[in-house]
């Protein structure tokens, strides 16, 4: 990573935030709420505009699960995808969007199985994985991808 600040989008107030790259690591909070930048826990990202602004603001990665309730395999994966949290933060965010709740985001970005993990890097995504994983192999696929 650059020495530049880094543009890290909040999880609460969805603020960007300027954070240098060494001081991910020093749980830094948002400049305007406050509040943890980074908690080691996927957030929920069912509002499209909250989405879009961390998609296209933060310079973090964003590894994505969309997932549904009602899916069995989503919720067996849904520990494991918390376990990778804690493994992949602060040098990843990693969020859940429930394909129930933000329908639109589901097609816009032609999700046709759940669960399916998508990693966007700039704004773009870079990768897809269709399928529940365990938590090193989540990690292992993000990482291998960035």
């Amino acid at each position: 990573m650059s020495i530049d600040p880094l543009h890290v989008v909040c999880p609460h107030c969805h603020t960007t935030n300027r954070v240098a790259a060494p001081a991910l690591a020093s749980a830094p909070d948002c400049g305007k709420c406050h509040q943890p930048l980074f908690s080691g826990h996927p957030m929920a990202l069912d509002d499209e505009a909250a989405f879009d602004k961390h998609i296209g603001r933060s310079q973090l990665p964003v590894l994505v699960d969309f997932w549904a309730p009602w899916c069995g395999p989503c919720r067996m994966m849904a520990p494991a995808f918390e376990q990778a949290a804690q493994q992949l933060e602060p040098r990843m965010r990693l969020a859940k969007v429930n394909t129930e709740i933000a329908q639109n985001l589901a097609a816009r970005y032609n999700i046709r199985s759940i669960p399916t993990l998508a990693l966007f890097v700039n704004g773009r995504e870079v990768a897809r994985q269709p399928g529940a994983m365990g938590a090193a192999d989540i990690v292992r696929w993000a990482r291998s991808h960035t």
